[in-house]
């Protein structure tokens, strides 16, 4: 979508009886989707990565596979300005240092930040 406020609407979409946290495909649909939108994803200020990393961490007691793929939204950081660089290896950072994460998630932030 082009239009201002996506972030919220994606909020608000998570929050939905029909969506599942636990539904891959609902999921994918969701949560990728917006991780691919360059305009909206890579918004200055870094909210978006901030909710995709809470998002991760969510997903990864849950699904660690998917919570693997959403953690590849990352992995370009090298190809963005020196701002959103820092603020998306930052993410990735927090991510890998949490507790229990599964070792999925764990090499896709590492190889990210190799």
């Amino acid at each position: 979508a082009d239009r201002a406020g996506l972030l919220d609407d994606v909020k608000a979409l998570v929050q939905h009886p029909d969506f599942s946290w636990t539904n891959p495909n609902r999921l994918r649909s969701v949560v990728s989707a917006f991780a691919s939108s360059m305009e909206h994803f890579h918004a200055p200020g870094g909210a978006a990565y901030a909710w995709l990393g809470d998002a991760i961490e969510k997903v990864d007691k849950i699904n660690p596979q998917v919570a693997s793929r959403l953690a590849g939204a990352f992995a370009l950081h090298k190809r963005y300005d020196a701002e959103r660089g820092e603020l998306m290896r930052a993410q990735l950072s927090r991510i890998k240092a949490l507790p229990g994460l599964s070792k999925d998630t764990f090499e896709v932030c590492a190889r990210s930040l190799a």
